[in-house]
């Protein structure tokens, strides 16, 4: 029967001690030392070894030309979570459920409605079609449907 030697010898945590204050990635420390990233973050964890920043968040700060890329949230994304959240007083988002454009799977767009209607598989499944504003997934009446405010709490008190 084959001996196995242990993952983690001395050496190997000394060198996972040093490479981490040097500020190595897990993924450089995992080539250095001949482990696996996961088990570099296993053991960091372990020996409660954590950094207040990752190195991506210091190269951002480096690149002090290159200005940070933060996504940015469509406008009506960031008032509907808001109004759900009660962040602000914005109206919920209304709008009528137009039955006009109602299309196939083949036949969905980027900017019209991908709420389903009736059964996938029914024979008369298909989608709602109406126009979905600023990359929004639905159309404003099935977002008010979708994003409900406070149906999450509730859910978890009924």
């Amino acid at each position: 029967m084959p001996v196995l030697s242990p993952t983690w010898t001395d050496e190997r945590i000394e060198l996972l001690k040093q490479h981490f204050e040097a500020g190595l990635s897990c993924r450089e420390i995992a080539a250095d030392i001949g482990v696996s990233r996961n088990a570099v973050i296993g053991k960091l964890s372990r020996l409660n070894l954590t950094r207040g920043r990752t190195v991506d968040d210091r190269k951002v700060q480096d690149r002090s030309s290159a200005p940070a890329r933060v996504r940015a949230v469509p406008r009506l994304q960031y008032e509907m979570l808001a109004t759900i959240y009660g962040e602000t007083d914005a109206p919920a988002v209304t709008g009528p459920i137009d039955e006009a454009n109602r299309c196939s799977l083949l036949e969905l767009a980027e900017n019209r409605c991908r709420w389903p209607i009736s059964t996938p598989g029914a024979e008369d499944f298909c989608f709602c079609g109406n126009s979905a504003p600023d990359g929004q997934s639905y159309c404003a009446g099935h977002s008010r449907l979708a994003y409900r405010p406070n149906s999450r709490a509730r859910m978890m008190r009924g």
